[in-house]
């Protein structure tokens, strides 16, 4: 009885070799990849910061710098939302939000919103979105160049009434076929300035407390 029993309890211990030597393997190959992976992710990230905000004109850790908000009023959402702060020599230089445009034409528009300390925008990218191909989608720099058309703008520069698209009365130019799209996001820009004028010293003065205690 026990002879016959040894091929099966060989068998078991093969299986459970097999799986412990897998796990093991799975184990190491995700150690060795995990900063790799890691190193991808923060790449990717700060290539999309960098659209909005030059490289050079800070020097902390941008990704260590990001804030948790929300404000659903102004920034498109009951979520949080990430807010990285830029330093240069441990003054402000700029913040980088990630604003939501609520109401695009097919749902809502990701946003990337750089704004330099003095209130300027320094650009906005558009990060996800469900526009219509052909018309509305040319808020994606890559179609065409209108997303440009806020970088150097201010809250007063045009004036506050005058964020609108040109067909509400306003100073930004539509695009051809689809007016509620650039309508959104001129929206969302404004508004997300109007969140940094109220908020940007209380966000400036986090990170330079933070900043002291690292």
């Amino acid at each position: 009885m026990a002879t016959s029993d040894n091929p099966r309890i060989a068998a078991l211990i093969t299986v459970a070799l097999v799986a412990i030597t897998a796990g093991a393997l799975i184990t190491v190959s995700y150690e060795l990849s995990r900063d790799r992976i890691a190193a991808n992710q923060r790449n990717r990230l700060l290539a999309a910061l960098h659209e909005v905000l030059a490289p050079d004109s800070y020097d902390n850790d941008l990704e260590a710098s990001r804030r948790s908000i929300v404000a659903p009023d102004l920034l498109g959402t009951n979520d949080p939302l990430d807010v990285f702060i830029a330093t240069h020599s441990g003054e402000p230089v700029a913040a980088i939000f990630t604003s939501i445009a609520p109401r695009g034409y097919n749902g809502p528009i990701g946003l990337l919103v750089g704004i330099r300390a003095d209130g300027t925008v320094t650009g906005v990218r558009v990060t996800r979105h469900r526009e219509t191909p052909g018309l509305g989608d040319a808020i994606e720099l890559a179609k065409s160049s209108w997303i440009r058309g806020f970088t150097g703008r201010r809250l007063d520069a045009p004036a506050l009434a005058n964020w609108r698209v040109t067909k509400d009365g306003g100073d930004f130019d539509a695009i051809t076929g689809a007016t509620v799209t650039p309508r959104a996001i001129v929206e969302a820009v404004r508004d997300t300035l109007i969140y940094f004028r109220d908020n940007s010293a209380t966000l400036f003065a986090t990170t330079a407390g933070r900043d002291a205690d690292d």
